[in-house]
């Protein structure tokens, strides 16, 4: 199965990380959250601070299939200057590998380009950072191998795209009603 790096930066919004980790666990999707620092103690936008399982220099990217990125402020915005988490996310998607931005997030695959004719969507306001895209403003937009959430509140439908992405729609149900989604 493909195994997963969800990448945490201070500020991060803790919905979109915490759900997206549990629900692709209940999956039993390998996954690995990863502190863009050298401090595997991350802080969310609201206060909440976790304990990512390694940092950035300790991940290995060639054991990695899909990444994915939470938003948040300041957090989508502090991934976004994190120049070799945007290199390894280019190499990525260009290599045809799921890479995957929810809320604010989604800004950072604009700025590299990588939307450029794909349908994507965004929190409310971030539009303009999504350069180049078909701006859905549906909950999930999946566009080859490019998939952007809209924000907090569609948390379950994002990982559970994924979810289906990665693991097939027979897991996907499962884990749905399973949650009584």
């Amino acid at each position: 199965m493909k195994k997963v790096a969800l990448f945490l930066a201070n500020g991060f919004e803790e919905i979109e990380a915490l759900g997206t980790i549990d629900i692709l666990r209940r999956a039993q999707i390998p996954l690995k959250t990863v502190s863009i620092t050298n401090d595997r103690n991350v802080t969310g936008a609201h206060d909440i601070t976790v304990l990512a399982d390694i940092t950035f220099s300790e991940l290995n990217f060639s054991d990695v299939d899909v990444l994915i990125l939470p938003g948040g402020m300041p957090g989508a915005k502090n991934l976004n200057e994190h120049e070799e988490l945007k290199k390894r996310v280019k190499e990525f998607a260009e290599k045809g590998k799921n890479v995957a931005a929810i809320c604010a997030a989604p800004m950072v695959l604009g700025g590299l380009g990588l939307l450029d004719g794909k349908k994507a969507t965004c929190y409310p306001g971030f539009e303009s950072e999504l350069v180049g895209a078909k701006v859905t403003g549906e909950k999930v937009a999946v566009d080859e191998n490019i998939i952007t959430g809209k924000g907090p509140g569609f948390v379950f439908d994002f990982a559970l795209q994924l979810v289906e992405t990665i693991a097939g729609a027979d897991i996907r149900k499962e884990v749905q009603n399973g949650l009584l989604v």
